[in-house]
């Protein structure tokens, strides 16, 4: 899951796209989300059955390799894949009429939009007629894949985040070993910060914007172990004492460097998933990025001396070892032709071992399967082994989904790149955030 999910914004632009056209499409759809399915399983499966998703290039190749597991093991069958689609055109699609079968989505905000419009089935009546046991996913994961009780996806590979940095900028500034508190962070950020003659920026030790590559409310909230929504809906951001002090530490930390010198650097850096990728360049010494950059760094960049830990945390407020967690979701459409199918294609791609070993190795995103963590055959080396560990921490944590497509992370993010810009009183516009999210969730519904 790599272009896409980059963009908080974008993400949860689309999602609430998908959740407009979601809410349609149940107003237009007959039946229910939970259609009757027999009460047998079929002992032979046999035919056609379609998968969407979004991946390209390289990657959909390796989508392939699991998906000919699939075919081998079901000789009748044959998988007919559509690359390249992302959660709009999935949506579009669906909406439409179109017989699509499973759809993969790179984005877990779609989940309480496609479960509450049943755009996605119900799995409930798959899961309970097979006996299907759910303890290998982990918590977290269990927890982003299901909307307020309803099970409408299942997880296929995740991502987490961790600090990458450079080992030979580390050894040149004498830094003997990786942040762990935001202090820290901010400590050795400056240190390995080094000017040109002119004052601008020559190397950035770490960037603290919010909108640079993965910098992201969500993917720092690891920091303060940060929370969104109450068990109503509303917002609890502005009555967070952590959000307060991360949004203040990271304003002071623009500020020293200085915002308009940060934005002229960072409008020169390379794009975030090209070779010219400031981290790979060594332009940025330290960066929080998930664990697909190890096999980006491999292909792009094969000489970086670079490694990677653990998130630093606010003191006594973060869990220094665990993260943010999301990822891929998949689902059966409500207008599948050939459901039973469809479900077995979904279960191997979601609770098969060795097909989400298959596909990590590949892609090297996180296995969504405890027994995938702990495989054999899973490729681990010491930088990738940090993500590992991370996803496994019991401390992990998600965000919740919501109808309008998970909108308050947008909403979020749009503030913060304001604050940092302009400051100013920092509870009174907390307080702006919580009521601008909770109006908001109050226009998209139960």
């Amino acid at each position: 899951m790599h272009l896409p999910t980059r963009s908080v914004t974008r993400i949860t632009t689309v999602a609430a796209m998908a959740a407009a056209g979601a809410l349609v499409l149940a107003g237009c759809s007959s039946g229910s989300s939970a259609d009757a399915i027999d009460e047998t399983a079929p002992k032979k499966l046999e035919g056609t059955v379609s998968l969407w998703h979004f991946f390209t290039g390289r990657e959909a190749g390796v989508i392939k390799k699991a998906v000919d597991g699939f075919e081998q093991a079901n000789p009748g069958v044959t998988v007919d894949i559509h690359a390249g689609q992302d959660d709009e055109k999935l949506q579009k699609a669906i909406s439409s009429g179109q017989n699509i079968d499973v759809g993969l989505s790179y984005s877990t905000a779609i989940v309480g939009s496609f479960c509450s419009s049943g755009a996605f089935r119900d799995l409930a009546p798959y899961i309970e007629r097979d006996k299907v046991d759910l303890s290998d996913i982990p918590d977290a994961v269990r927890g982003y894949t299901e909307y307020k009780g309803q099970r409408c996806t299942l997880p296929a590979l995740a991502d987490v985040d961790a600090l990458l940095y450079n080992n030979e900028a580390f050894e040149e500034a004498g830094i003997t070993s990786p942040p762990k508190t935001l202090d820290e962070l901010k400590a050795d950020g400056l240190k390995l910060t080094t000017y040109n003659a002119d004052g601008s920026i020559k190397r950035l030790g770490f960037n603290p914007l919010i909108d640079f590559y993965e910098n992201s409310p969500q993917h720092w909230a690891a920091m303060i172990d940060g929370k969104w929504l109450d068990d109503d809906g509303g917002s609890v951001i502005g009555k967070s004492a952590g959000w307060k002090q991360l949004l203040q530490w990271q304003k002071d930390y623009v500020d020293e460097i200085g915002y308009d010198k940060l934005k002229a650097f960072t409008s020169g850096l390379g794009q975030e998933f090209a070779a010219d990728n400031a981290f790979h360049t060594g332009q940025v010494a330290m960066e929080i990025d998930g664990e697909y950059r190890t096999a980006f760094i491999a292909d792009q960049k094969p000489d970086l001396d670079y490694g990677t830990a653990p998130i630093p945390v606010l003191p006594g407020v973060g869990n220094h070892g665990s993260t943010w967690i999301a990822g891929n979701v998949a689902g059966i459409a409500k207008g599948s032709e050939n459901p039973e199918l469809s479900w077995a294609l979904l279960q191997y791609l979601s609770l098969d071992t060795d097909a989400q070993v298959t596909m990590a190795n590949g892609l090297k995103n996180i296995p969504t399967l405890k027994s995938a963590l702990a495989s054999k055959d899973l490729e681990v080396d010491d930088r990738y082994q940090t993500f590992v560990d991370i996803a496994g921490n019991p401390k992990t944590f998600t965000s919740p989904a919501t109808p309008d497509g998970a909108a308050y992370l947008a909403t979020q993010t749009k503030f913060w790149e304001a604050w940092q810009e302009q400051g100013g009183d920092l509870d009174a516009k907390l307080r702006k955030l919580d009521e601008d999210i909770d109006a908001a969730g109050q226009l998209a519904g139960p």
